[in-house]
């Protein structure tokens, strides 16, 4: 991904970005839900996400998770990835991001939102950048500020989190850190 792939004011958005807030369900999993005989509930996240995840905190940026469903698998996931603001079985997402920045003392236009479905978009129109991710719902992606290429659950959490860093210029710095 290079500055001439992302919208002048995506960039603009994305370069003011200290939270990068994810929905769960259909955004950093495919959406389906999968039950095992015993009724226990199981989730499948993308490594390339995790890292993404991963590459934000490590680069000042906060992230966070904000999901309507309460699921053990991703308490597990964030733990793993040391996500420190997770937030489970939010039947308002938007309150709950309105909360988080009160709490981080940061202003709506620091906030990124992914989302892919009707809840998420509360929270999207607060935050000064909103992203729907590739399978979104039609009428989420059309309030989206940007469309992520790659669907949820399949590498669009890293998608976002490289056009974070590279808005921010930090692009440079993560190559680098690679060789």
């Amino acid at each position: 991904m290079t500055l001439a792939d992302i919208p002048a004011d995506v960039l603009a958005r994305a370069a003011k970005v200290r939270l990068a807030v994810f929905d769960v369900d259909g955004t950093l999993t495919d959406g389906r839900l999968w039950y095992a005989e015993d009724g226990h509930e199981t989730k499948v996240f993308h490594v390339h996400d995790g890292l993404g995840l991963k590459r934000l905190m490590a680069n000042g940026v906060q992230v966070a998770i904000i999901s309507a469903r309460i699921s053990h698998p991703v308490a597990l996931r964030a733990e793993e990835l040391d996500i420190a603001h997770v937030y489970q079985g939010q039947g308002d997402k938007r309150a709950c991001l309105n909360q988080l920045l009160e709490a981080l003392a940061l202003a709506p236009d620091e906030v990124a939102f992914v989302g892919d479905d009707l809840p998420d978009l509360p929270p999207m129109r607060s935050a000064g950048l909103a992203i729907a991710v590739a399978n979104a719902h039609p009428w989420v992606a059309e309030q989206a500020h940007w469309r992520t290429s790659l669907a949820g659950g399949m590498g669009a959490a890293r998608e976002v989190a490289d056009m974070i860093l590279v808005a921010q210029g930090k692009d440079a710095a993560e190559r680098e850190h690679w060789k």
